[in-house]
């Protein structure tokens, strides 16, 4: 599927990408970029993502303040679980 939109570079330098084209990003993906006389080209690129990486991007997110604790997690499966017994 191709979508075309136009972007531009503001005053300061920076790429201003349309909303459209921003709800398709996911967060942490790279892109390999490719610059031609005529046109400028993003590529999402495959990387391994290895466990150290991981754990380092684990460490800059940050503890969640919304985390449930032990006992809301525990509500939440018997939720489920009820839920998923009174379909069948």
């Amino acid at each position: 599927m191709n979508t075309t939109s136009i972007a531009k570079v503001t005053a300061d330098g920076k790429l201003e990408i349309p909303p459209e084209i921003l709800e398709k990003l996911q967060p942490y993906t790279e892109y390999e970029v490719s610059v031609t006389e005529d046109e400028i080209v993003f590529k999402k690129t495959k990387i391994d993502l290895t466990l150290k990486a991981l754990r380092q991007r684990v460490t800059q997110a940050g503890s969640d303040p919304n985390q449930p604790n032990l006992e809301e997690i525990s509500q939440i499966v018997k939720e489920v679980r009820q839920e998923l017994w009174t379909e069948k």
